[in-house]
């Protein structure tokens, strides 16, 4: 090879190297930017909204953290100085928002702490800022605008009264939360004055756990509703052929499951059942159900998954499988297992229940505002997930209503609308039931989504139902 091709071929393998390395900057660059847009877009907020971030701290200096408001422009949370600057969150609802909203002081919670971000920008006009700076004052940060209805949400947390428990108010066709309830509450204005008391080992109350979004209950009957998926599902072409003949109890071996009072029903078929919450049948059920079917139901109404809402959400739990005993089996079906959930979910599965079978993904915040009124971001309903099909959703609503018209919620019936729901008798060992009712109210269209739960509290149609029916009624006033 003579002298100039060897510099030829040389010069090629030092483009080639050059060119690759080019390649790898490129690909890192690319990388970097795509990281930063990601953490001004996403992460960037989760940073700064945590309450160990310090620049929180900073902003506060230059900006007023903004007002969380109501879905009418009431003043659900806002910022005063005292004479010596000295920065106040004031809450002029004390503790009707306490769990939605949060807290400002010991650790933010709620929407205070989500929304820290939102809160402290200022999106005001920009030469004012300027002025603003220069003078040494705070910029007004922007407006968080919520879904929830104030006047629900007194109506809700009279009617659940001194009790312990949750009331979730939803709007099915968009996800708006409308009413968030958690007993017993406490007063964010004075937090600091009490918190070694809220947070003492011998205070039972466990005031400032959102009961409505982190609680760990056992759904009793209203699990009915899964188990009556599950079932259609496994017997599309049978299951309005389904019955069975109840004398009051159902015996596995040395167990015995009762239904209510010892109610004996007779033969029911499926939406007799249904409506009459009748154990044994829903045990019968999954006795003959593949367990394997069932989990992947159940997986689909959102158990074992962890939810997104405005608000963190405990993830509900599902644990049977063919390792359990046929008394475990038996009383998972009707929601006496080791099955867990809380209202927050249940309202998510009615609403997909109430809008034929598709959810739509939960929020609370509306929009954010600056301080005069100019909207910077609107949230527009969006579909989460699609839980069931648009006949099993209606299949659903038919049995629910029949528990309304002719089963365990004969209290609501009303002219005024109709009503489709299910109650449930959760048993706790040792104390009294908790109290459940999860369902929907509609003129034309399905309008409202009602969970409930009371604890230790006894029946569902003496505690759950009428909590649910005040609600309805105050919508549709």
């Amino acid at each position: 090879m003579d002298g100039r091709a060897l510099k030829k071929r040389t010069r090629k393998c030092v483009n080639r190297e050059i060119s690759i390395i080019a390649y790898v900057f490129v690909i890192l660059f690319a990388g970097l930017i795509a990281y930063l847009a990601r953490f001004i877009a996403v992460d960037g907020q989760e940073v700064i909204n945590s309450s160990y971030n310090k620049r929180q701290n900073m902003l506060e200096k230059s900006i007023q953290r903004g007002m969380i408001l109501g879905s009418k422009g009431e003043i659900l949370a806002k910022t005063e100085y005292d004479k010596n600057g000295e920065m106040t969150r004031v809450y002029p609802y004390d503790s009707l928002f306490a769990h939605t909203v949060g807290r400002y002081n010991k650790t933010k919670t709620g929407l205070e702490n989500s929304m820290a971000f939102k809160l402290l920008t200022s999106s005001s006009n920009p030469i004012q800022k300027i002025f603003n700076d220069i003078k040494g004052e705070r910029s007004p940060g922007d407006n968080v605008v919520t879904t929830l209805d104030v006047n629900l949400q007194k109506v809700a947390s009279e009617a659940l009264g001194s009790k312990k428990g949750a009331v979730v108010v939803m709007e099915p066709s968009t996800g708006k939360i409308l009413a968030m309830v958690s007993k017993p509450s406490y007063n964010p204005n004075t937090v600091d004055q009490n918190w070694e008391k809220l947070i003492s080992s011998d205070n039972e109350d466990s005031a400032l756990m959102n009961r409505a979004t982190q609680g760990t209950y056992p759904p009793g009957s209203v699990y009915k509703i899964i188990t009556a998926i599950g079932y259609m599902r496994q017997y599309p072409d049978s299951y309005r052929n389904f019955t069975y003949t109840c004398d009051g109890k159902y015996t596995i071996g040395d167990d015995v499951l009762k239904c209510a009072g010892g109610a004996k029903h007779g033969k029911v078929n499926m939406e007799e059942a249904f409506a009459k919450s009748c154990n044994g049948a829903f045990a019968s059920m999954l006795a003959n159900m593949d367990l394997s079917e069932f989990a992947k139901t159940n997986k689909d109404m959102l158990f074992n998954t962890s939810l997104d809402v405005d608000i963190p959400v405990r993830k509900p739990s599902y644990t049977l499988s063919n390792k359990d005993n046929d008394s475990l089996r038996a009383r998972t079906a009707i929601g006496q297992g080791n099955t867990t959930t809380n209202p927050m979910h249940l309202a998510m599965i009615a609403s997909a229940i109430a809008n034929n079978g598709m959810l739509m993904r939960p929020y609370i915040v509306d929009r954010i505002e600056n301080a005069e009124g100019t909207i910077i971001d609107k949230t527009a309903p969006k579909s989460y997930a699609r839980l069931m099909s648009e006949s099993e959703a209606a299949t659903l609503t038919e049995y629910m209503e029949g528990v309304v018209t002719s089963g365990t919620a004969k209290a609501l019936k009303t002219k005024e609308y109709t009503v489709a729901g299910k109650t449930g008798t959760a048993e706790i060992a040792g104390a009294n039931p908790y109290s459940w009712f999860v369902g929907f109210a509609s003129k034309n269209q399905a309008d409202l989504v009602v969970s409930v739960c009371v604890e230790n509290a006894g029946s569902s149609s003496s505690y759950a139902v009428p909590i649910a029916k005040k609600v309805f009624a105050a919508y549709y006033k």
